[in-house]
């Protein structure tokens, strides 16, 4: 409880800081600057900067005042609630309390703590019992027919739902006359390979396998955009909806907060409601 502060001559404030009390006696005293040492024996408040020369006094200001706090376990700051020391921590120290790990910006601190690591993986398939930590994984499973129970369903006809819940185009994109882009399946000739690698005439992609070429010329890699950005100020396009929602979970653009993501993808997928954001 006792901690070095610095009080001011005029008042009753006290800092653990000497620039602080500086700033604040030029503040409040334009003639003035305050050069005192540190009282050794004064006891802080925990939020406040009000302090006490007896720590009688000043538990019972905090015990009034509900200002016991929480302390940072990174630095010596206080906060009001275990909320607002969680949210501190993570915004000011990148700093993940449950494994005791720091990270060195606040997007690597974010994809760690929805991670399956803090969320397991609690979005379930509508159709089969597998289950995902995001709701980008879930649509992946289902958009490329990996869902046993769900074979029907693909890249194109997901579009078709999505559009036939998005009248407004909120999310995807209006396309006149698009009949489908998985309707073919692709396969190279041995022309692709140029002699080191087997190469996409598209893109110039160079694969060690004519199989993960033949995979890639079957992805939505070289196909039409199907879906946009919600947030104006982005309007990013993407070829998946696996892809906007990774987009929108990364919470970059600040279209929607990653839990909201998570909240709606079940109505999005089964059907429940048009498609809002």
């Amino acid at each position: 409880m006792v901690r070095t502060v610095y009080p001011c001559d005029y008042c009753n404030a006290g800092y653990y800081d000497k620039a602080a009390l500086d700033k604040h006696c030029d503040r409040e005293n334009d003639y003035y600057t305050s050069y005192h040492e540190p009282d050794e024996e004064a006891f802080g408040c925990n939020i406040c900067t009000l302090w006490w020369r007896d720590e009688e006094s000043c538990l019972e200001h905090m015990g009034e005042e509900d200002h016991f706090g929480f302390e940072c376990r990174v630095c010596y700051h206080w906060s009001r609630s275990k909320e607002a020391r969680i949210t501190h921590e993570h915004e000011r120290h990148f700093y993940c309390k449950a494994c005791d790990r720091s990270f060195q910006s606040i997007n690597n601190l974010k994809q760690h703590l929805n991670s399956r690591i803090h969320r397991g993986q609690d979005i379930k398939c509508p159709f089969c019992p597998n289950s995902y930590t995001t709701a980008t994984g879930m649509t992946h499973h289902l958009e490329s027919g990996s869902c046993r129970n769900a074979p029907s369903l693909n890249r194109d006809s997901i579009y078709k739902f999505v559009r036939s819940k998005d009248p407004s185009g909120l999310i995807s994109k209006k396309l006149i006359g698009w009949e489908g882009s998985s309707q073919n399946t692709y396969s190279c000739t041995d022309r692709a390979w140029n002699g080191r690698m087997w190469e996409c005439y598209l893109c110039h992609r160079g694969f060690g396998t004519m199989h993960g070429l033949n995979q890639h010329l079957n992805s939505p890699a070289h196909q039409q955009n199907l879906y946009h950005c919600p947030n104006r100020s982005c309007r990013q396009d993407f070829k998946t909806l696996a892809a906007i929602i990774n987009h929108l979970e990364s919470e970059k653009c600040g279209a929607m907060r990653f839990e909201q993501v998570q909240r709606n993808i079940h109505g999005m997928v089964n059907g429940n409601r048009l498609i809002g954001y």
